[in-house]
């Protein structure tokens, strides 16, 4: 989210607070107890409407006051008993020490740190994302009442993960854009539900609005890149889940990102802003910037001729707060020349003030106030932490097991070699956005207190994951391969090969990687399993094929628990039902097609060949979607309808003519949801979670998907036990397409759905 070098700054910065900052009060306004003359002002009393609160606060300040609230380190306001307040605090996946509104210190150490998103989407379990969520938001009240935190965090990431080589795909839900829009609406839903409707426990932001999947790839930089997209595929790929957040999660916050989308900045684009987010899809709350993104569109992309009138352009397009100091700088002078109005400024700060409203800043002292009980002891909790395990326990995805050689036995297993980069690393595990944590088990240290009678051995065979030549020991690693019965490879990456602000340019393992796995595999004297730590995918071939290797993990960034979540599913502890939420390419991908070219849809004349499961064409490691278990379970159909008739008026010319497609229409979509019931069984010995995915392939019209993802659902099955699944299909809301313009149709045909193997013929018709 933020430049480079601001983030490094505030890094600097937050490990000299963790030095410093100690107990305080939380930051508030209206502060009656200690200055009862506020009590005279409306915008201080509770029992009004926020919108009346709202209204009498913006009557209250000059202009100069008004631009002082335009910036996220807002102003203060000392004769109407307003503090200044820090809008950027992060929680991606935890509380996190990136941004300037939260701090740790000898108070509150460290935060529960969660797998990070891409893990944690693999688990594919809304209930998992909305728990995450309220815990993160206890924990940052928690922070907020010993002024630890601000009560806005910039949290979660819902770009679509369209390319394996974006640095930034580890925080995000992956390539589907139901389950990012499930993943985004579940976890703010956690972040932000009160007890009292329309308050908020904390306020969340999805980011970032729209298209932004380039970071710094062979030199394209994200400050520069215009991202040139059909309207088709901004409908139905990357807009979905921005505007579930808005609709179906009621989001505190969009954010607008730093490229521009068909040669406009996100951030000064009035349809993508005002039209879409505000107009559209009725945004309760504030839209803001990236960090910098208003002076990146001045300075950097030299999209307007002075800074006035970049002001003047972005807020008129619909944003009301600026992660940076341009608009509080050059604001003022746009209203002097013209370009801006004082209603303007008006209309942003007003949603600012009313998300602020819904926090009860204004309402006097927090700790007197709903969570005003939390404090440093809620934080870092023995449940709040296991719950960490847990998430990267079902996130875990199982890609490989030869004859069922997991789960391990510790009870009859001999001696372990342990080999890899990523064997005994810590912070790795926690990926990016990240937080000081409560505490780290590594892989190493997991596996030593799960093999407690066997004998370890630990070798990292390279210094660290680049595995350059001058760091790489290939012979210790061999021979401890070779003495051991049974070889566990843990390699992959970390923020040195994949982050914000640089994107990879191949999909193999970095550095001398794929040679360790190769010779230790053909130097082991027993079972050999390898374990990727990874955000984004590799090209792993060559291990897949190896019949040397009898399983393959993937347990992305894993979070602070990490360590003994991957102890749990080697050993047995836990039955592994993860699944991929990204496809894994091969390496020739990376080779023919440009990181840039922003199009899903394949183009045969062309040979390019579309991206994500539901368009590409071409050949993959893995499918999105992939995971085994310990277990085996079978689907059945029960129930689900054989022909959908959608009622047409009077004189509708698809009554005289043959039609491929109708326009999605109120008057057409009346009473056409239907359930599609679904019986599971698990018909093996152990107990486990599973996912069903319900899929569907449309006509082929107007460039339908070749395959999308309807809904999703998860159960857990002791052996030979069933269980029942019902998805609810609203037909025009799910199973409607974008064509070529941008509009919705229905198309008219055979329709097919999926389950696992099993297929259902669907005739929609009129």
């Amino acid at each position: 989210m933020a430049r480079s070098d601001l983030y490094s700054l505030f890094f600097l910065l937050c490990l000299l607070s963790f030095r410093s900052v100690s107990a305080q009060s939380p930051v508030f306004a209206c502060d009656i107890d200690g200055n009862p003359s506020l009590a005279n002002f409306a915008f201080c009393n509770r029992s009004l409407n926020i919108d009346s609160r709202v209204k009498d606060l913006v009557g209250r300040l000059t202009l100069q006051e008004k631009i002082g609230f335009l910036g996220n380190k807002a102003g203060a306001v000392q004769r109407l008993g307003i503090p200044s307040y820090e809008w950027w605090s992060e929680a991606l996946h935890g509380v996190s020490y990136v941004g300037p509104g939260t701090h740790f210190s000898s108070l509150v150490p460290g935060a529960t740190s969660f797998p990070q998103v891409i893990l944690t989407a693999a688990s594919f379990n809304t209930s998992l994302f909305t728990a995450i969520g309220k815990v993160v938001s206890t924990e940052a009240r928690a922070m907020y009442n010993v002024g630890l935190a601000g009560l806005t965090f910039w949290s979660p990431n819902v770009n679509i993960f369209r390319d394996p080589r974006w640095g930034r795909g580890q925080e995000t839900p992956g390539e589907d854009p139901l389950l990012s829009s499930k993943y985004g609406s579940s976890y703010v839903k956690g972040l932000q539900e009160a007890d009292e409707h329309d308050k908020l426990k904390v306020g969340a932001c999805c980011k970032h609005y729209t298209a932004y999947d380039v970071d710094n790839w062979k030199g394209v930089q994200r400050y520069s890149f215009n991202a040139i997209v059909t309207k088709q595929d901004l409908d139905d790929t990357f807009n979905p889940p921005f505007k579930s957040c808005v609709i179906d999660g009621n989001v505190a916050s969009v954010m607008c990102s730093y490229n521009q989308v068909n040669g406009k900045p996100t951030c000064a684009d009035s349809d993508l802003l005002a039209g879409t987010i505000r107009g559209n899809w009725k945004l309760n709350g504030y839209i803001v910037s990236d960090c910098d993104s208003v002076d990146v569109l001045y300075n950097t992309q030299h999209y307007t001729k002075t800074p006035e009138d970049a002001a003047a352009i972005t807020i008129k397009s619909g944003l009301d707060l600026d992660c940076g100091s341009f608009l509080s700088q050059h604001s003022q002078a746009a209203v002097q020349a013209g370009k801006l109005t004082e209603a303007d400024i008006n209309r942003a700060i007003t949603n600012n003030f009313a998300t602020q409203m819904r926090l009860r800043f204004f309402d006097g002292n927090p700790r007197k106030l709903p969570y005003g009980g939390l404090g440093p002891s809620d934080v870092c909790t023995k449940d709040n932490q296991e719950l960490a395990r847990e998430a990267a326990r079902q996130g875990i995805v199982l890609l490989k097991n030869s004859k069922n050689t997991l789960p391990l036995n510790p009870s009859s297993m001999g001696s372990l070699a342990v080999i890899g980069p990523n064997i005994n690393v810590t912070k790795t595990m926690i990926g990016n956005y990240e937080g000081t944590p409560c505490k780290y088990t590594t892989p190493l240290q997991g596996l030593i207190q799960a093999t407690s009678n066997s004998k370890v051995t630990a070798i990292a065979g390279c210094s660290d994951v680049s595995c350059s030549a001058n760091g790489f020991q290939l012979d210790p690693a061999k021979q401890a391969a070779a003495q051991a019965d049974i070889t566990v490879l843990i390699v992959g990456a970390d923020q040195s090969i994949e982050r914000e602000g640089f994107d990879r340019t191949d999909l193999n393992l970095p550095g001398q990687q794929t040679i360790l796995v190769q010779e230790v595999s053909k130097a082991a004297k027993g079972l050999v399993i390898l374990v990727i730590m990874s955000g984004g995918p590799f090209d792993v071939s060559f291990a897949k094929n190896n019949d040397k290797i009898s399983s393959i993990l993937w347990v992305g960034y894993p979070g602070e628990a990490g360590g003994g979540a991957i102890a749990d599913v080697l050993y047995g502890k836990f039955n592994p039902s993860g699944r991929l939420p990204v496809t894994w390419y091969p390496q020739s991908f990376a080779d023919k097609v440009p990181m840039t070219d922003m199009r899903m849809r394949p183009d045969s004349s062309t040979g390019y060949p579309g991206r994500t499961y539901r368009f590409y064409t071409g050949d993959v490691v893995y499918s999105f979607g992939d995971g085994l278990s310990y277990t085996s379970f079978k689907h059945s159909l029960v129930n689900a309808p054989k022909h959908v008739s959608i009622p047409l008026e009077e004189g509708h010319e698809c009554r005289k003519q043959s039609c491929r497609s109708l326009d999605v229409a109120d008057s057409l979509c009346q009473n056409l949801a239907f359930d599609v019931h679904m019986r599971v069984e698990n018909s093996g010995a152990m107990a486990g979670g599973h996912t069903v995915f319900l899929f569907y392939t449309p006509p082929a019209v107007h460039n339908a998907p070749r395959k999308h993802l309807l809904g999703f659902e998860k159960l857990k099955l002791e052996p030979k036990a069933a269980g029942n699944v019902v998805f609810s299909v609203d037909f025009c809301r799910d199973m409607s397409l974008v064509d070529e313009m941008g509009n919705r149709k229905v198309a008219l045909g055979s329709h097919v759905l999926h389950v696992g193997d099993l297929k259902h013929f669907l005739t929609v018709g009129v």
